[in-house]
């Protein structure tokens, strides 16, 4: 495969991250790069050797030699600047979440039929090494059936930039979403969930929502399996923590309760004290490009001197960054759809977004639109 695909990068603080990865991927070529302070611009635009440079979004969808674009943007920027370089005709890859509503969500899905492009959610924990060993023990037949998944993002969010504060927990789900759809590749298709305690009430106000914790059960189509997330991001005592776990008939994955501890298997049938036993998750580098492998150890964000929030408090995001970047680079050189695409990114997103909705209902069900027959 010698063909490569001209990547831009939109945003350039956590952005910044998946810059060198390109430079190195055989089949990518970090071409351009956009952000709207002019200094912060040029600032790595010379660190990176990148020429080709724009402050403005639009004049960079322009280029006709933009192949796809890197969204890395905040939050209430994703579904317009999505929506925007889908319809100039370019791949999109956006750092989570989709969008910050349903229909958004649906809008984005709409416009990959429209245009043909390709839509990829870079949803950093179903490519992160403890997902992958978890996903190699499921293709083995190792955990026998699934039986049931959990997973919680906890984090304490305070003194984050300005769209985060008072944010609803669910709005932001998809680290503990993706996992538990993806594992077995499931279609969310109604959701359960309820609000517990409550914030401060300046920052409860600022988007009318109280509750400190929201926990929601998920319902998945054509399946016998139900899952349970929660999440929490303002005035709960916890260490960061973005888990996940799976219950199998023949063994099951439970994540440690501390950060830097080894994660269990449980395994059945055995003498009892010899059913939990830690194990150390391995690597996953050898899935990638040899010239990329060394990137699922370290980054531009783990040095001491230019620490990032989102990597110090996510442990690195489990060495997820270069498998996201192959992945979509991947799909775009073989012509067919990223994981997750953009139906699934909107079934994830979507499921945190009307989680909120039903714990202001306290608890009641609703469906999730049907994202795959758009």
């Amino acid at each position: 495969m010698s063909q490569k695909i001209n990547v831009a990068i939109v945003g350039l603080g956590f952005g910044a991250e998946f810059i060198p990865i390109y430079q190195q991927h055989p089949n990518a070529n970090m071409y351009a790069i956009c952000q709207r302070t002019e200094s912060k611009l040029n600032e790595v635009g010379d660190q990176y050797g990148i020429k080709v440079r724009y402050s403005n979004y639009d004049d960079l969808l322009a280029d006709p030699n933009v192949d796809a674009v890197h969204i890395n943007s905040p939050i209430p920027n994703h579904a317009e600047q999505t929506l925007k370089a889908l319809r100039a005709g370019k791949h999109v890859a956006c750092t989570v979440p989709m969008a910050t509503s349903v229909e958004d969500c649906m809008e984005i899905v709409k416009a990959t039929k429209e245009t043909g492009k390709k839509y990829m959610m870079m949803e950093t924990v179903v490519y992160a090494r403890e997902f992958l060993f978890v996903k190699e023990l499921y293709e083995k037949g190792e955990l026998g059936k699934v039986q049931f998944l959990k997973a919680s993002h906890q984090q304490d969010m305070e003194g984050w930039p300005d769209y985060w504060p008072g944010l609803p927990p669910m709005h932001y789900a998809t680290h503990c979403v993706g996992p538990v759809a993806g594992l077995l590749k499931l279609e969310a298709e109604y959701v359960s969930c309820f609000g517990s305690g409550t914030i401060s009430e300046d920052l409860a106000k600022i988007h009318n929502s109280p509750f400190a914790v929201e926990s929601a059960h998920i319902k998945f189509k054509d399946s016998d399996l139900s899952a349970y997330v929660y999440r929490s991001l303002f005035d709960v005592a916890r260490q960061y923590r973005e888990s996940f776990e799976v219950y199998g008939s023949k063994k099951s994955f439970e994540w440690p309760l501390i950060e830097g501890e080894d994660p269990v298997i449980h395994t059945a049938k055995k003498p009892e004290h010899e059913i939990p036993e830690k194990v150390t998750t391995p690597d996953y580098a050898h899935y990638l490009p040899e010239e990329i492998r060394h990137f699922t150890g370290h980054g531009v964000y783990n040095l001491d001197d230019n620490a990032h929030l989102s990597f110090v408090q996510g442990g690195g995001h489990g060495g997820s960054h270069p498998h996201l970047a192959h992945e979509f680079i991947s799909a775009l050189i073989e012509n067919r759809d990223p994981f997750p695409n953009a139906w699934q990114s909107a079934n994830w997103t979507s499921v945190g977004i009307l989680a909120h909705e039903s714990a202001l209902q306290g608890g009641a069900l609703i469906q999730l639109p049907d994202f795959k027959s758009v």
